[in-house]
């Protein structure tokens, strides 16, 4: 089991590293804008269980060997990528399930299973992640101790920032949306959820 000072130094290592502006939390951020904060729940079950996987994986040193064939993230990150950057054009044009409308709360017809799958392909097929993840578990883990109940804890801990960051970008959103319906500008707003989610899109793909 990890000790206290352990744990202690994880907590805000984790929380950094969420924090910090990427690809997932740019993700948030946009939808918090165009669906809100509920539906963007969807998204970020699909970007934990990514992160788990990658986290897991990445103990486990599975990851260590997916890096040297880049051709394992190719299908996720350049159709991953392809459809961010499709919805965010749709999106620029005010047009697609996405859209905010100015008569009608938009993006109705964005499905949970797709808003998971968009959150589960973006953490996944992000090499950087890996690689991050990598550099990150070895100082926090003790082979002289069972590696499971650690990983148990380490896990938990970068989920639990994960979905608290995720939370505080796509609330950002929320209000960035409020701020902009109140002056009238929904055109605006799509354009600018639109540019995010195409910038998600390309950042995915040449990542």
């Amino acid at each position: 089991m990890l000790s206290l000072s352990l744990i202690g130094a994880f907590i805000p290592t984790a929380f950094f590293v969420s924090i910090t502006p990427g690809m997932c939390m740019t993700l948030a951020l946009t939808l918090g804008m165009t669906i809100g904060l509920k539906r963007t729940l969807w998204m970020m079950m699909g970007e934990l269980v990514g992160v788990g996987i990658v986290v897991v994986a990445s103990a486990l040193g599975v990851a260590a060997v997916m890096l040297q064939y880049p051709a394992v993230f190719a299908v996720f990150k350049y159709i991953g990528g392809a459809y961010l950057a499709w919805l965010g054009i749709q999106l620029w044009r005010s047009r697609g399930r996405m859209a905010i409308s100015a008569e009608v709360e938009g993006a109705k017809t964005a499905t949970p299973f797709g808003l998971a799958a968009q959150g589960f392909v973006t953490a996944i097929a992000n090499p950087k992640g890996w690689a991050f993840m990598i550099s990150l578990l070895p100082p926090f883990i003790s082979l002289q101790h069972a590696i499971a109940p650690q990983l148990s804890v380490l896990v938990a801990i970068i989920l639990v920032t994960e979905l608290i960051c995720m939370t505080l970008y796509a609330t950002g959103g929320r209000s960035l949306r409020k701020f902009l319906e109140k002056s009238g500008n929904v055109r605006v707003l799509n354009r600018v959820a639109g540019t995010l989610m195409i910038g998600v899109g390309v950042w995915l793909a040449s990542s």
